[in-house]
């Protein structure tokens, strides 16, 4: 389905579809801890969206969101801010603060934010900040430059900073940034280096790959809709990706549901399926299990 067959009517930002609304259990088996690092939450009535966005998703809140993990057997989760909502954080505030021992939240915040702000945010759940130069919707950071005070501001918190770029575009930015951030640095999608683009063969993804060895990044396997040049189940074209990152930092990879799926406007997959790829993805159960539970236990401070 094209964007322009889902806009609204009254204005040219395009209509989400909603995700699949029977997720099935996956066949694969889930370690006690297994975390879902990458959902989004959206209940418009209570949290309006900004003006400057790219898309219009429909309301698929909190509750939803833990059912949804209930079905899979995923017992914690991270709900990360969507740009439709700006610098707004509300909606994921409220969920991971109304459910401390399953939810955590990744919030994005202006470069003026306060240390008082970010240790209220940290009460509620919050352990890291989002920054997303793909989808900009508003978000107000003016480059990766523009990290540098903020990143001072959550190192004593022990966060993280969480990237949505594309990693073949400026490899030598983003090494750089690392380098000055002193902070974690996760980045999602693989790496979000397009199969059209080249995907494993470009040499900004095997620089990305060269990073992830040198202990710079963290990197999320999410979104593989996103990059694959495939229209449905399984995006066989993103494995190979998908094995790369892993080999290059097992203990800094991350799974993530990506639900509810914004701005999807092929097959919308099913989210048990998109779970049972990670048994071809990471075939060794150990491994699997570490991704799964342990990795995101430290990085998001599960107990």
């Amino acid at each position: 389905m094209r964007k322009e067959d889902v806009m609204a009517p009254d204005e040219k930002i395009p209509v989400c579809l909603g995700p699949d609304p029977s997720p099935r259990r996956p066949a694969l088996r889930l370690p006690e801890g297994a975390c879902d690092a990458h959902a989004h939450v959206f209940d418009a009535a209570r949290y309006p969206y900004q003006a400057a966005r790219g898309y219009t998703p429909p309301d698929n809140g909190v509750d939803q969101l833990l059912a949804l993990h209930d079905v899979l057997g995923v017992s914690r989760g991270v709900v990360v801010q969507a740009s439709v909502h700006g610098t707004d954080n509300r909606a994921v505030l409220d969920a991971a603060s109304a459910h401390p021992g399953r939810l955590r939240a990744v919030v994005a915040v202006g470069e003026d934010v306060t240390e008082a702000e970010l240790r209220s945010m940290h009460a509620k759940g919050a352990r890291g900040i989002r920054v997303n130069l793909v989808d900009k919707g508003g978000m107000p950071f003016r480059s990766l430059a523009a990290l540098g005070s903020v990143a001072a501001r959550i190192r004593a918190l022990g966060w993280h900073v969480e990237l949505l770029v594309h990693v073949e575009d400026d490899p030598t930015a983003l090494r750089d940034l690392a380098r000055a951030v002193r902070v974690p640095v996760s980045v999602g999608h693989v790496g979000y280096t397009k199969v059209a683009r080249g995907g494993a063969t470009h040499p900004g993804f095997r620089e990305f790959l060269a990073m992830l060895r040198d202990g710079l990044f963290w990197v999320k396997l999410t979104g593989h809709y996103r990059i694959s040049a495939e229209a449905t189940l399984p995006y066989g074209d993103v494995t190979e990706m998908a094995h790369r990152v892993v080999e290059a930092a097992p203990e800094r990879v991350l799974w993530g549901s990506d639900w509810p799926h914004v701005a999807q406007y092929r097959a919308m997959p099913n989210d048990g399926a998109l779970l049972d790829l990670l048994a071809e993805w990471v075939p060794d159960g150990a491994r699997r299990d570490a991704i799964l539970r342990d990795n995101p236990a430290r990085l998001y401070g599960f107990g």
